[in-house]
């Protein structure tokens, strides 16, 4: 299970450092797409698999189907770790999200989320966690 919050930033070549907990449980490559919210989702291979077949046993004939897919594997590239602990973020992959310099990479239990750092703060100001706690059945 992902989880955690870590800040890093993306050198000039687009690079970025996978935190050392991160790296443990994805292995030396893994997948990264476009997410929802305007973040990229890391995926171990595993799980992008399971997600593959998911995508697959959806209706073709489904207009959404189709685009759900192609927002996701369209944008995905498999990433490797370097020797540095460092990944190359697509430019593709950084252009969606907004990442130019500052990231923060967020563990969500089977994936990771990497935002710009800007977006994290914009998206995730947690100011009405406790309404949203209610709304979703007292789940705390």
């Amino acid at each position: 299970m992902f989880m955690g919050e870590y800040n890093h930033t993306v050198d000039a070549k687009g690079r970025l450092i996978v935190p050392s907990k991160f790296r443990e449980q994805l292995g030396e490559d893994f997948v990264v797409t476009r997410g929802l919210d305007g973040c990229l989702s890391v995926y171990a291979n595993d799980e992008w698999t399971a997600l593959e077949e998911k995508l697959h046993a959806l209706p073709y004939t489904n207009p959404a189907a189709r685009k759900l897919t192609r927002f996701l594997v369209a944008g995905a590239a498999t990433c490797e770790v370097d020797k540095q602990g460092r990944i190359l973020l697509p430019a593709a992959l950084r252009e969606y999200a907004g990442i130019e310099k500052d990231a923060v990479l967020v563990g969500m239990g089977s994936r990771i989320e990497i935002w710009s750092r800007e977006a994290w703060s914009a998206k995730n100001d947690f100011d009405d966690i406790e309404d949203i706690a209610e709304e979703l059945g007292g789940l705390l």
